[in-house]
């Protein structure tokens, strides 16, 4: 059965008629909807990071800080959202600015759990790279949480990935944890 045909029957289920005027375009959109939501089984992260690998003498670490992002949990298809924060200790290589947040995008358009997407994230910035350490930080609120369940509207779930020197030294951590908290305002 097509999407937009199991909309219609998931409709009907709850009482609603499909084929009212407010509902008619219904199933398509939220298909079309889903398409985008779950378009990051379609995409491959060496295919998102392409030829944006350059060989650079920089050894510092980069900091790429509040990359929005949107997922479906996978346990009830609800929304979750908020930032992801990058760093990396470039060993010989760095990538284009523009692909982390493609990254984050790819794994984010999956049904997920915050707790892999983070280590999804932090592992295929290893994998294209291999630099010294990769830090993932994800703070999100989910829907799951908020509108069912226990609704708490403020709580905040922080999750995070530190590998090779993020993990193995605690100055690298900490000065990561620590631009995490300054708040710099460009524009």
């Amino acid at each position: 059965m097509e999407t937009t045909e199991l909309i219609r029957h998931l409709l009907k289920n709850y009482g609603e008629n499909p084929d009212r005027e407010g509902l008619l375009d219904t199933p398509s959109r939220v298909a079309k909807s889903y398409e985008f939501l779950m378009g990051g089984y379609t995409m491959d992260s060496s295919e998102i990071i392409n030829s944006a690998v350059f060989s650079e003498d920089f050894n510092e670490m980069v900091l790429v800080k509040d990359i929005e992002l949107y997922s479906l949990c996978e346990h009830h298809m609800l929304p979750f959202f908020g930032k992801c924060h990058i760093a990396y200790i470039p060993n010989g290589k760095i990538i284009g600015l523009s692909k982390l947040p493609r990254l984050v995008d790819m794994f984010s358009r999956r049904l997920q759990v915050q707790e892999r997407l983070t280590m999804q994230i932090a592992g295929a910035i290893q994998e294209a790279l291999k630099p010294d350490g990769v830090g993932v930080v994800i703070e999100a609120q989910h829907l799951c949480m908020m509108m069912r369940g226990v609704e708490k509207q403020r709580s905040l779930t922080t999750t995070s990935c530190m590998l090779g020197s993020f993990k193995e030294d605690m100055r690298t951590r900490s000065e990561f944890l620590t631009l995490l908290k300054t708040g710099t305002q460009i524009l």
